[in-house]
């Protein structure tokens, strides 16, 4: 019997360890977030992170990755006396970076380092207009505008401006000629049969390109 109880005693301290209570909870992940500062403390800090605001708890184990903030702390560490708060080089309107951990429903602050924004906002130009092309003979030809009738009969007009490049036999010898600057009635003349690469902008059209495929006779 008293051998029984002997060895009945590891068995107890075995189930006793591998139980929940010697467990240990695993590390929190570190996250990012970044936004504007709306509200800061030596107790928390509250940052705008697009639309939502995120409050994070900020203590002694908090770092600031500020210029100056690693000396204040060295400076206060050899008096013996409390390092900078965070309050101290981040403030309401400011953009952060926030390393931090969520414990428990808390975001514990681990590194807030200012930044200069608070992210890229989207651009709000609009989106180029795509080019397109057509063909067709040149009906008319002036400084400023080119008509092409296409095969179907239909006349097209487009805007011709100095950015208008012309691609045809000798037009690179010729504008050299010129001394760079050349007019796209020195080029195109009418009858040519063209390709004209261009943009559409409400109704707009701007000849960016303009190859001559044939040469009227």
């Amino acid at each position: 019997m008293g051998r029984m109880r002997f060895l009945g005693i590891p068995v107890l301290v075995f189930v006793f360890l591998a139980g929940p209570h010697g467990a240990r909870p695993a590390a929190a992940q570190a996250k990012e977030a970044r936004g504007t500062v709306t509200a800061v403390s030596d107790s928390s800090l509250t940052v705008k992170v697009g639309t939502q605001d995120m409050t994070f708890q900020v203590d002694k184990g908090t770092v600031v990755e500020a210029k100056g903030a690693g000396r204040r702390t060295r400076e206060a560490g050899q008096a013996g006396a409390t390092g900078p708060t965070v309050s101290e080089f981040v403030k309401p309107g400011g953009a952060v970076v926030v390393t931090y951990t969520a414990t428990g429903g808390t975001n514990h602050a681990d590194r807030v380092r200012p930044v200069s924004t608070a992210g890229s906002p989207p651009s709000s130009a609009p989106a180029a207009p795509p080019t397109k092309t057509a063909t067709g003979k040149v009906k008319s030809v002036t400084a400023t505008a080119l008509t092409v009738t296409g095969d179907a009969g239909k006349d097209m007009t487009f805007s011709v401006d100095p950015s208008t490049r012309v691609l045809a036999k000798g037009a690179g010898k010729a504008t050299t000629a010129a001394g760079g600057r050349i007019s796209v009635t020195d080029l195109v003349k009418s009858g040519d049969t063209v390709s004209v690469s261009y943009t559409d902008a409400g109704g707009s059209m701007t000849a960016k390109q303009i190859r001559i495929t044939v040469k009227a006779p």
